[in-house]
């Protein structure tokens, strides 16, 4: 199935270098583009995009304000900016954002942010969530995994996921395909309860399993 995307950032370099990084993804098709949020909402109700990438500061109407707008319909955001601050993330995803990520990001990591929207999913790039992990979340000792008991490569790589790293970097780690580590992903999340990457990162930051400690 092909992603259709709007990609909407007032700079016509920044939307031109987004559009050919993500057109080049083989299930991912850019249908359209915007210069300010006004536009972006115009032209998201004309072509009904599945994911909006859509900058975090643009003239007439900024990302989070377009970003509320589309709550509800079948149009899931993903914010991208040049901002590393955190209360544009806190802004971002309470206004509905299904991911938050860093125009300095990579291909695979843009290319993966849009598909985790695409697919109900959110992804916020691994620089900010390791920091506001290690903000907020502290260990909790003496609590287990959930209903079921990780496996030691379920632990491994939980651990990886609370660093913030992608299923291709885990997978180049540890000598494994992708596909390997999104089922390992896919067992870890069901085990834990939670729903998506960041609920991983949460308790698996919570068990202890990530900033060096002792993974066994």
């Amino acid at each position: 199935m092909t992603i259709r995307l709007l990609i909407a950032d007032d700079q016509d370099m920044v939307r031109r270098g987004l559009r050919r990084i993500l057109d080049h993804q083989p299930d991912i098709q850019v249908i359209g583009e915007a210069r300010d949020g006004e536009e972006a909402l115009d032209v998201a109700r004309a072509l009904r995009p599945d994911v909006a990438l859509v900058d975090i500061r643009m003239p007439h109407m900024d990302g989070l304000e377009v970003t509320r707008q589309m709550a509800g319909t079948p149009t899931r955001v993903v914010i991208v900016t040049t901002f590393d601050l955190d209360e544009y993330v806190y802004a971002a995803l309470r206004h509905g954002a299904s991911g938050f990520v860093l125009k300095r990001s990579g291909a695979v990591l843009l290319a993966e942010a849009v598909r985790a929207a695409a697919a109900g999913d959110s992804l916020i790039s691994p620089s900010i969530t390791v920091r506001l992990l290690k903000r907020l979340v502290a260990p909790v000792p003496g609590t287990g995994a959930g209903p079921e008991t990780l496996t030691p490569r379920e632990i491994e790589i939980a651990a990886h996921v609370a660093e913030g790293k992608t299923n291709a970097d885990i997978a180049a780690e540890l000598f494994i395909s992708s596909g390997t580590v999104k089922t390992h992903v896919a067992s870890i999340q069901r085990k834990f309860g939670v729903r998506n990457r960041v609920g991983i990162a949460i308790r698996a930051w919570e068990l202890g399993y990530a900033a060096g400690r002792d993974l066994r």
